[in-house]
């Protein structure tokens, strides 16, 4: 029927561009969102399809027959736009791991400085993409419960890893070896179990220099920082350098810094009166009383 042709494009066109939006965002609240969108466009098509099929003579069961087709039609592009979405989960991951690690919470990128707990901010968005694999890991329509992504976050994100060794060297088993999800009817699931490991190793492996990228990045700063820090606390000039300030005055320093010539003589006339003060013994002089007027005459000769 050319109606049903018309209503069909119609649920592709009411379906298509949104649930791709949703899955693109993945959360908790996608499937629900989805269910919500995917019940209120199927109503308004049934019940324009019921009032156009009422002018038809068309008895109850083919009529019956028809909307439920339109509806399976409708179940159907939400499902062949999950299988698509999931397809490329992988991408998505990545870019949510991007987005959350080189943006702050106010979504403006990081600026990074040495302080930040690069730790806890790689923690967040590991744990977010695999939120984003969970969501994306099997078709959610008719509300049902299932305990995929507590599944993998014990498993991908434990620090145990997938499988604990027990004391005689054996391993429990690994909830990822498996091509099911328990409470997950086999064709509603998008990404196994074991596809879902596989995932997350190339995801780990893909985004693992970013992180270690940083890592480095903040060493090198913190460092740099610390000696910054070092250098503004020690600002006041060595001893020596005081002295010479008392003594000399700044702009004398001064000179004496851009021309090097001056100290070497200064340095020789220190030599001259330390030897002329051995050789007249002029500290045991002093300890006799005032110099009398003849050694002050041989000083004077001497020089």
């Amino acid at each position: 029927m050319i109606i049903m042709v018309h209503l069909q494009a119609k649920l592709n066109e009411a379906l298509s561009g949104p649930v791709e939006a949703l899955l693109d965002g993945a959360n908790k609240e996608t499937w629900p969102l989805i269910r919500k969108l995917l019940q209120r466009e199927t109503e308004s098509i049934l019940s324009g399809l019921s009032t156009a099929l009422s002018g038809f003579d068309m008895d109850e069961q083919t009529q019956k027959k028809t909307l439920t087709s339109l509806e399976n039609h409708a179940r159907g592009v939400v499902e062949g736009k999950a299988k698509e979405e999931a397809g490329r989960v992988l991408i998505r991951m990545k870019d949510r791991f991007s987005t959350l690690f080189n943006h702050d919470s106010e979504s403006m990128p990081r600026v990074w400085t040495g302080k930040e707990d690069v730790r806890s901010i790689t923690k967040t968005a590991h744990s977010a993409a695999l939120k984003l694999l969970s969501v994306m890991a099997a078709i959610r329509l008719d509300d049902n419960v299932d305990n995929i992504e507590n599944t993998l976050c014990s498993a991908l994100l434990d620090t145990k890893g997938i499988a604990s060794v027990t004391k005689w060297g054996s391993t429990t088993s690994d909830p990822l070896a498996s091509s099911t999800w328990d409470k997950v009817p086999p064709n509603k699931i998008l990404i196994t179990p074991v596809q879902c490991k596989i995932l997350w190793r190339q995801y780990r492996a893909e985004t693992e220099y970013c992180v270690y990228s940083i890592f480095s990045l903040n060493y090198y700063l913190s460092f740099y920082f610390q000696e910054a820090n070092k250098r503004s606390n020690n600002w006041l000039p060595p001893p020596w350098a005081i002295v010479a300030l008392i003594i000399l005055g700044f702009n004398e320093f001064l000179t004496l810094l851009r021309n090097p010539l001056y100290v070497g003589i200064i340095f020789i006339g220190y030599l001259m009166l330390k030897a002329l003060w051995v050789q007249l013994d002029i500290s045991g002089e002093f300890s006799h009383g005032v110099v009398s007027i003849k050694q002050f005459f041989w000083l004077s000769v001497y020089f």
